[in-house]
C-alpha cells in the first residue's frame, strides 16, 4: 500500500539525527520540524487551489453546455498555472486615501487563517502535523480570523462597497458560526474528544461513519459552512451586481490573490473537517488511506461547486434570517435529540 506515514515518520528522524548532530536542543528540533510542515503544507494546498479553480471552471462550463478551458494544456488544464504567472506580474497598486498598514496586512491574515486550519487535519493514516487535544475547537477559533481580515480589507479601502463587503462578510460569519459550532458540539457528544485524530479513528468501519447518527447536524454543519466560506449563494460579501467586488473592491495582483487562495482554500477546509468529523476521514478499503480522504473531500467540493451554479443568491435579508430562524432552532433541536439519544441507548 501507498501508504506516507513510514516517509513521514523517516523524515521527522532524520530531522531529529540532523539536530542533535550539531548540538542544539530538542525544541530546535520541534521548530525546524514545524517549518518543514508548513512549507509542505503550502505547496499542497497551493496545487490543490490551482486544481480547484481549473476544476470549478470546467464544473461550470459543463454546467453552462460549454467546454470551458480547452486551449493551454490538456483541456486547459494549465490554464490556472498562466494566470497564477499573470497576477504574480501584475503592478502592486495602493490607492492613495487607503490606510495603508490595515489595507496590507489584510490579506495576509486572511490567508494565514485559511493556512492555519491545516495544522490540526488528518490527511491520512500519521499524516497530521500535531493532533492536538483541542483539534476541532482550534478550527473553529482559527476561521473565525477570517472574518477580521476581510473586515480590515473592506474598511482599510476607504471605498464604500469596500466596507459594505466587510461588514456582511463580519454579520454572516457572526451569524453561521453558531449553528456550525452547534452541529459540532453534537458530534462532540458522541465522540467524548475534540481530538481529531481520536474522531477519525472512532469511525474506522462504515457503519460507524457519523453520517448515519448525524444527518442533520452534517446538513446544518454543510449549509452553514457554505455561508462561512462566501460561496454561493451566501456570497453577498463579494456580490458584484450590487459592491462590484465587495471587499476586494481597491486590491490587484498578488494581494488579490491572496484573497483568492483563501476562498478556495475555505472551500477545501469545508470538505475536509466535514468528511474528517461525519464521513469517516481517511478510513476506507483498498486504496491508500490519503486517497480516500482526498477522494471524500473532492466530493464535498464538488457540491459547493453543484450549489453554486444552481442556485441564485440570496437578499441580505434572507440570508441573515435563515441563519437565526431556521438554521439556529435546528441546530438546538439536533443537540436535544442527540443528548436524548445517548441518553436512552
Amino acid at each position: 500500500m501507498l501508504e506516507l506515514d513510514k516517509l513521514v515518520k523517516l523524515v521527522g528522524e532524520g530531522i531529529d539525527s540532523g539536530i542533535s548532530a550539531l548540538g542544539l536542543g530538542p525544541e530546535w528540533v520541534i521548530l525546524v520540524q514545524l517549518v518543514v510542515a508548513c512549507v509542505v503544507i503550502l505547496a499542497l494546498v497551493s496545487l490543490m487551489v490551482l486544481f480547484l479553480v481549473w476544476w470549478e471552471r470546467k464544473v461550470s462550463a459543463r454546467f453552462q453546455m460549454r467546454l470551458g478551458p480547452m486551449r493551454v494544456g490538456w483541456h486547459g488544464s494549465i490554464q490556472t498555472i498562466a494566470d497564477a504567472m499573470k497576477l504574480l506580474q501584475k503592478e502592486n497598486i495602493t490607492p492613495v486615501n487607503v490606510d495603508r498598514g490595515v489595507y496590507f496586512w489584510a490579506p495576509v491574515v486572511t490567508f494565514v487563517a485559511a493556512l492555519a486550519v491545516y495544522v490540526t487535519i488528518p490527511f491520512g493514516r500519521g499524516l497530521i502535523v500535531r493532533d492536538l487535544n483541542i483539534g476541532i475547537l482550534f478550527i473553529l477559533a482559527i476561521t473565525t480570523f477570517t472574518v477580521i481580515g476581510l473586515l480590515m480589507a473592506g474598511w482599510s479601502s476607504n471605498n464604500k462597497y469596500g466596507v459594505l463587503g466587510g461588514f456582511r462578510s463580519a454579520a454572516q460569519v457572526v451569524s453561521y458560526e453558531v449553528p456550525l459550532a452547534l452541529a459540532v458540539i453534537a458530534v462532540i457528544m458522541l465522540t467524548q474528544t475534540l481530538s481529531m485524530g481520536e474522531i477519525v479513528g472512532q469511525q474506522a468501519k462504515f457503519y460507524q461513519w457519523y453520517i448515519w447518527r448525524q444527518p442533520l447536524g452534517f446538513l446544518i454543519f454543510f449549509v452553514a459552512g457554505t455561508a462561512e466560506a462566501n460561496r454561493t449563494p451566501f456570497d453577498l460579501p463579494e456580490a458584484d451586481s450590487e459592491l462590484v467586488a465587495g471587499f476586494v473592491t481597491e486590491y490587484s495582483g498578488m494581494k488579490f490573490a491572496m484573497f483568492f487562495l483563501a476562498e478556495f482554500l475555505n472551500m477545501f477546509t469545508l470538505s475536509a473537517v466535514a468528511t474528517t468529523l461525519y464521513f469517516g476521514g481517511w478510513n476506507g478499503p483498498f486504496l491508500p488511506s490519503w486517497s480516500w480522504f482526498l477522494i471524500k473531500s473532492l466530493i464535498g467540493v464538488f457540491v459547493l461547486m453543484w450549489f453554486r451554479w444552481t442556485y441564485p443568491r440570496l437578499r441580505v435579508d434572507q440570508l441573515m434570517g435563515f441563519a437565526w430562524k431556521f438554521l439556529m432552532p435546528l441546530a438546538f433541536l439536533n443537540i436535544l435529540l442527540t443528548g436524548l439519544g445517548i441518553h436512552i441507548f
